[in-house]
C-alpha cells in the first residue's frame, strides 16, 4: 500500500480550511489542519509534509513569520510553502513573500483548479523522493552485504528487483519532468532537477554491481 503524502494547511480562519479541503481532497491526500502558525510549527516538529499551504495575515505569529522559523529548521527547510492572501499590496509585498522562502504567492480568489494543479506537482516530487530514498536505502544494505562476502543467486535476485523497482521510479520522474513546462514553478522544476540527479547517481552504483561490473570498490550512494 502506498503511504499518503500530508499536505499542511494554515489559516486561522476555520472557512478557509474548509475550502482548502474541499479543493484539495480530490488529490486523495492526508491533509493536515494548523490554525496558526504556532500549530503549524508544532505539527513540523513530528511530521514530514509534501507542501506547505501557508496564509499570510494571521494574528499573533503571521505567515510570514512562520515561514522563516520553517526556513531555519534543518529538517523542514525544503519544504515547498505557498503563501496565500487575501490581500495584494503590490510587487513589494509580492517580494517579501518570495524573500521568506515561498515559491508561490497566490492571492485569493483564487482559481481552485489551478492551485490543486500546482500543489498536486509538489505531492508528485515528494512522492518520487521518499520512492528514492527506499531504492537507496535498500542499495546501501546490498552494497554493505556485497562487503561482508555475501553474494551468489540471493544477492542477484535482490539486484534484479532493486534495478527493476528504479526503472519504474525513473520513468516516473520522466513523465513528470514532462509535465513542467516553461509555465511551470522554478522550484519544482528545480526540484524536479535535483530527483533526476540523484537517480543518476543510483543507477550508476547499482549497475556497478551487476554481474561483469568492475567491483574493485563500488562507492555507496549519497543519503538521499
Amino acid at each position: 500500500m502506498v503511504q499518503k503524502a500530508k499536505i499542511l494547511l494554515v489559516d486561522d480562519r476555520p472557512e478557509n480550511l474548509l475550502a482548502l479541503e474541499a479543493i484539495l481532497s480530490a488529490l486523495d491526500q492526508t491533509l493536515v489542519r494548523a490554525s496558526s502558525g504556532e500549530e503549524a510549527l508544532k505539527a513540523l516538529l513530528t511530521d514530514d509534509f509534501a507542501v506547505i499551504l501557508l496564509d499570510v495575515q494571521m494574528p499573533g505569529m503571521d505567515g510570514f513569520e512562520t515561514a522563516a522559523h520553517i526556513k531555519r529548521r534543518e529538517r523542514t527547510r525544503d519544504i515547498p510553502i505557498i503563501f496565500l492572501t487575501a490581500i495584494n499590496h503590490g510587487p513589494h509585498h509580492t517580494f517579501r513573500g518570495y524573500a521568506a522562502g515561498a515559491v508561490d504567492y497566490i492571492s485569493k480568489p483564487f482559481d481552485p483548479w489551478v492551485l490543486r494543479a500546482k500543489v498536486s506537482v509538489f505531492v508528485d516530487l515528494y512522492m518520487k523522493n521518499c520512492q528514492l530514498r527506499e531504492q537507496a536505502a535498500l542499495l546501501r544494505l546490498q552494497l554493505e552485504q556485497g562487503e561482508q562476502g555475501g553474494g551468489g543467486r540471493e544477492s542477484a535476485g535482490v539486484l534484479a528487483e532493486l534495478s527493476a523497482r528504479l526503472a519504474a521510479v525513473e520513468e516516473q520522474a520522466e513523465a513528470l519532468t514532462k509535465q513542467l513546462d516553461e509555465s511551470a514553478d522554478a522550484a519544482a522544476v528545480a526540484t524536479a532537477a535535483h530527483l533526476e540527479r540523484k537517480l543518476t547517481g543510483l543507477r550508476r552504483a547499482l549497475d556497478a554491481l551487476e554481474p561483469g561490473a568492475d567491483h574493485s570498490g563500488p562507492s555507496l550512494p549519497p543519503q538521499a
